[in-house]
């Protein structure tokens, strides 16, 4: 019999070699690689071929029976518009973020408005049943429906979950929870792994919603491997910005509904509180001075107006600085090239600082117009107009380009006082009230013109 083959793998991200690695080449991790030894096969499955196993009955796809499925509301609105509409029954949700962000204070807030029409299992692993009734007491969470443990093993968790059948299982958080006879410590990468893949299968097999809080890494992702997030259907991120107490719930992955919208809460005494009209904290600090342009996006279904702020400044250093933030900076070099290019205005010698405020991370190239701007505006140290927001993409060629969903984006500038719009020469717009005044523009030269000579 020939001896069992060795192999490597790395337990973050599965990459194999035939010997050990001190770097994975796949994710770049040190001292992930493990070693596994693969039995030999039989001589008589070697001789056959054929791999022990049952057969399974194959259904037709327009044989499966439909049933359509109704999402669970926690009439949070901010956390059911970030999840698409509600909850997905039957689905494994990871909800990750900082310490001390507010991950187990949401999560106790949904399971007690979940509990008023569904049954809710709450197991947290890193509190005992005291200072879970604290929180729950602190937020007003009242619901005599809502069961509570601080179990922490899986196997006693899942063993309970497949008896009672609950509707929603919610477990804060993952990373404290171990298995039975486990070789390694709770938290590592194959307990999580295979935490996971349970978690999965119960959701899956049994009908239960399965709501999970996970830990990040320094670097601000998701701790564990990263097969993780291939495993579940949905993981949330909530960060804080820098200023306020608003925390921000963004979707990095959703099987049920888009990532691209954004929900916005404030910390408060008494626990998160949704932040319906999040622009008026935008613009709350808004000043008009060189370097300031307001600009708009759409995040999912809904407006943000943001303050873009740039700073130019003469360098000193051989290599010129470029310093980028809540933007790709990719996007603002490529901005600040054009204008060069076609403007002759020498920023190759400028140190260039650009920031989102409110520490909104924004992509899209509908903020083309209002970089440029920024940075013209600084570069002269002049204002642009009073009242203004730029609208628009800048090609290569220095051309500017008509933006997507402008009505919408007009709309709700108009609520907050804006009167001018700096957008395309083509760009087509619904008529608009007797007060706005709308400016057009063919090329990055044309911008020339909003500032005094």
């Amino acid at each position: 019999m020939s001896k069992p083959k060795a192999s490597f793998s790395c337990s973050n991200c599965s990459y194999k070699s035939i010997k050990w690695l001190g770097c994975c080449p796949d994710c770049n991790e040190w001292n992930t690689f493990v070693e596994s030894r693969l039995a030999s096969p039989s001589s008589s499955m070697a001789t056959s071929g054929v791999s022990e196993g049952t057969c399974t009955s194959m259904t037709p796809l327009q044989s499966i029976k439909h049933t359509s499925q109704k999402r669970m509301l926690t009439n949070i609105h901010e956390w059911d518009r970030v999840m698409g509409g509600g909850i997905m029954p039957s689905s494994l949700i990871i909800l990750t973020g900082d310490p001390g962000i507010g991950k187990s204070t949401l999560l106790l807030q949904i399971s007690d408005n979940l509990a008023q029409e569904y049954k809710v299992y709450y197991f947290s692993t890193e509190e005992s049943l005291q200072q879970i009734l604290q929180r729950a007491n602190r937020l007003k969470c009242t619901s005599e429906r809502l069961l509570c443990s601080d179990q922490a093993n899986v196997e006693t968790i899942i063993a309970t979950t497949q008896q009672d059948k609950p509707d929603i299982l919610i477990i804060d958080s993952i990373q404290n929870c171990y298995v039975t006879n486990a070789h390694s410590a709770p938290g590592s990468i194959s307990q999580l792994r295979e935490i996971t893949f349970q978690l999965m299968r119960l959701a899956k097999e049994h009908n239960i919603t399965v709501i999970v809080s996970g830990h990040i890494t320094k670097e601000g992702v998701m701790a564990g491997p990263k097969t993780l997030e291939h495993m579940v259907d949905a993981v949330f991120y909530l960060q804080a910005e820098d200023r306020w107490q608003t925390r921000v719930l963004r979707a990095v992955k959703n099987r049920f509904g888009t990532i691209n919208e954004l929900g916005f809460f404030h910390m408060h005494e008494d626990g998160l509180q949704e932040e319906p009209n999040i622009n008026k904290h935008l613009l709350s600090d808004h000043t008009h001075s060189p370097g300031s342009v307001l600009v708009s996006v759409i995040e999912g279904s809904r407006p943000l107006l943001l303050e873009l702020q740039a700073l130019t400044i003469e360098s000193k250093l051989g290599i010129p600085q470029r310093v980028v933030s809540g933007l790709d900076h990719k996007q603002v070099v490529l901005i600040a090239a054009i204008l060069q290019k076609y403007l002759f205005i020498k920023l190759n010698v400028h140190d260039i600082f650009f920031k989102v405020s409110g520490g909104v991370k924004i992509k899209g190239s509908s903020t083309d117009v209002g970089i440029a701007l920024a940075l013209l505006s600084s570069y002269f140290q002049q204002p642009v107009p009073e009242k203004s927001m730029a609208l628009g993409e800048i090609s290569l060629t220095g051309s500017i380009k008509p933006v997507s969903h402008i009505n919408i984006l007009i709309k709700e500038a108009q609520k907050f006082g804006i009167e001018q719009f700096i957008v395309a020469k083509n760009q087509k717009i619904e008529k608009t009230s007797s007060t706005t005044i709308v400016r057009r523009f063919s090329t990055v030269y044309d911008l020339l013109s909003l500032f005094a000579a």
